[in-house]
């Protein structure tokens, strides 16, 4: 989208439409120029699998239709209704907590936290190596304010976000 007043532009089907799984392997084909078998045996499967798929009679798991599209060069991706790329999130495995656990994937996690940035730090207790933001509030105000300062063009129309939040301090 280069015009940034244009309306946003829908990549996507609406939500109640199913998968277009015999679609996308029917494009593949063409890409490829290949026919069913042939497209079998360069993805190492079964060429009624493939015939399947296309029929709609079978849906391919995530890992058989990335065997299936590696043949023409595709990848999977997820996108949101705008076509913007959804990366996969890191998985820090030095970032777990005192049991042992991975820390909510849904929070931001915070490094080495400084001072007012741990919940316990109001109770004088020990300051962990990570931590993140329990109240959602703050969590979304932080997120708000990192997207527009990195994203300054794109909402330098916007007002700049309060700093620091409530219930921060």
């Amino acid at each position: 989208m280069s015009d940034s007043s244009a309306e946003p532009v829908l990549v996507t089907e609406p939500f109640d439409t199913p998968w277009p799984a015999a679609g996308i392997v029917r494009a593949v084909r063409r890409r490829a120029d290949l026919s069913q078998r042939e497209l079998a045996r360069w993805a190492g499967v079964h060429h009624a699998t493939i015939g399947r798929i296309e029929a709609g009679r079978m849906v391919p798991s995530i890992v058989l239709l990335r065997r299936i599209i590696a043949v023409v060069g595709c990848r999977l991706a997820v996108v949101d209704e705008f076509g913007r790329v959804l990366k996969p999130m890191r998985d820090w495995q030095d970032t777990l907590n005192g049991a042992e656990r991975r820390y909510p994937s849904h929070l931001d996690t915070i490094l080495d936290p400084e001072l007012g940035e741990w919940w316990g730090d109001i109770y004088g207790l020990a300051r962990p190596p990570e931590t993140f933001h329990r109240d959602r509030s703050v969590r979304d105000a932080m997120r708000r304010r990192s997207q527009w300062e990195v994203r300054v063009a794109q909402h330098r129309h916007l007002p700049r976000p309060p700093w620091p939040p409530r219930g921060l301090v």
